[in-house]
């Protein structure tokens, strides 16, 4: 209010003022005397006045400062009060720095269950990988055992059927030999007709060679072919077996050559009219044309 009051108070003196400091208006008026017939003469123009020189404004008043208003004193707080305000405030910060290591203990509890998900399916991966692996491992392995065991077999299979063709060979040809004995015992046929062993001598192969020779059909002229052959056969020369002994590794050849073998069957005898019971001959292309 007091402020209000100095300043309406300055207003009213700088408008006194400005009000005094403003020059009169010049006023000028002419008087005429009715009684005088003739009209004197105008009256010479008044000098001019010279023109009053500019006053300097008037500075204006400066207002002085308002007084600082001074704060209402602050009611001194009940210590109690106090007490119970910064017990509450403590509280308050304990129980946001709880949900602030809450929050933080839940995302890395996150953070590392994702990381031990991704461990446990990497492992789970891996081990199913070489799981796989070792089951084709095994089931190549067993494979193989069983192509082994299925040649085993079928070697032994073979070397049985060998076995039971040659006995019964054998029986076949004591039979034979049974036979021709017999009947060279009763003035038959002689001792032409007698197997006999030891050394084959070479007219003998030859001759046996020359006739294999007649029944080969083989068109090739590589006359580095060479390949062994043992002939089973009877007293009469009838063939009874055929087993290759080396192969010249050539099929074709190989096969050209068992074919003219049983063709030729019955073989030559020796001079003597007796055979080879076997006999080993090796067949060279360069020979057998």
């Amino acid at each position: 209010m007091a402020v209000a009051m100095h300043a309406v108070l300055l207003l009213f003196l700088w408008v006194g003022v400005s009000w005094q400091n403003n020059e009169p208006t010049e006023v000028q008026a002419e008087i005429w005397d009715m009684k005088v017939q003739d009209a004197a003469p105008p009256a010479p123009p008044p000098e001019p006045k010279p023109e009053p020189e500019p006053q300097p404004e008037p500075e204006p008043v400066k207002a002085p400062p308002p007084q600082p208003v001074q704060a209402p004193p602050v009611p001194k707080e009940d210590p109690e009060i106090a007490l119970e305000r910064l017990k509450a405030k403590k509280k308050e910060e304990d129980r946001l720095e709880k949900l602030e290591q809450a929050r933080l203990k839940k995302e890395a509890d996150e953070k590392q269950a994702k990381l031990d998900a991704k461990k446990k399916a990497d492992q789970k991966a891996k081990e199913d990988k070489e799981k796989a692996e070792q089951e084709e491992k095994d089931k190549a392995l067993a494979a193989e055992k069983d192509k082994k065991k299925a040649a085993a077999a079928e070697k032994l299979a073979k070397e049985k059927a060998e076995k039971a063709d040659k006995a019964a060979k054998d029986k076949a040809f004591a039979a034979e030999m049974s036979r021709i004995t017999g009947s060279a015992a009763k003035g038959t046929t002689g001792t032409a007709a007698q197997s006999t062993g030891g050394k084959v001598d070479g007219g003998y192969a030859s001759k046996i060679r020359a006739k294999i020779k007649s029944n080969l059909v083989y068109g090739s002229q590589d006359d580095s072919l060479a390949a062994s052959y043992t002939i089973t056969q009877l007293p009469t020369g009838e063939i009874i077996g055929i087993r290759k002994v080396k192969s010249s590794g050539s099929a074709a050849y190989d096969n050209a050559i068992e074919n003219a073998i049983s063709k030729s069957s019955p073989l030559p005898t020796k001079n003597d009219g007796t055979v080879e019971r076997e006999i080993t001959l090796d067949f060279k292309l360069k020979e057998m044309h």
